[in-house]
């Protein structure tokens, strides 16, 4: 999707998705690249080919030792079968970890930045209209389900951006110190000169 255009209420969302995964992967490690999710792709099925391919490997030596005339309790047999078998088969179970590790790893990276986007998108709101939103407003908005919108606003609560206020009518409202107080930057002074 990348090179589409989007237009709606939830543009800016997708926009800044798109631009927050490019710059991710250009800039992950420091100056190291990520990989593009193709080849990520193609490196976790790679991993489980090869995963599977050695314990197919530790099956045929296991399958080879029971078949073999060699007595199974001298230790040189068990240091064969270990080598043979014991490798080939923790091989393979460390490539399928990995691959269930980078899965999880990637889903949370993905919703990490999800969120990140959605509190942006939810401050860049609250700017235009005072310092204030109540959940309708950011579900109406950023075409969110309600009870989503309404965690989101939560959370930047719990997390301190913003503090719960409630209407003669009982609504939430959430209010944003920081944004109320923009337009007073121009006064800022020094924290010894105060």
């Amino acid at each position: 999707m990348a090179g589409a255009s989007y237009s709606g209420p939830h543009a800016s969302i997708s926009t800044a998705y798109e631009t927050a995964c490019s710059l991710e992967r250009s800039t992950a490690r420091g100056t190291a690249r990520v990989p593009a999710p193709e080849l990520q792709i193609s490196l976790r099925v790679n991993k489980l080919i090869i995963a599977g391919c050695l314990a197919v490997l530790a099956v045929f030596m296991l399958a080879g030792f029971f078949n073999s005339s060699l007595p199974l309790a001298a230790p040189a047999t068990l240091a064969a079968l270990a080598i043979t078998v014991g490798l080939p088969a923790a091989g393979a179970a460390l490539l399928v970890r990995g691959h269930y590790a980078d899965h999880s790893r990637i889903a949370g990276r993905k919703a990490e930045l999800r969120r990140n986007t959605v509190d942006a998108e939810i401050l860049r709101l609250a700017a235009r209209n005072g310092g204030r939103l109540a959940a309708v407003e950011v579900a109406t908005a950023l075409s969110m389900r309600p009870e989503d919108a309404a965690e989101a606003l939560k959370q930047l609560g719990i997390r301190g951006q913003a503090e719960v206020e409630v209407t003669d009518d009982g609504v939430l409202v959430y209010s944003f110190y920081d944004l109320r107080h923009l337009s007073g930057k121009h006064t800022a002074k020094g924290v010894l000169d105060a």
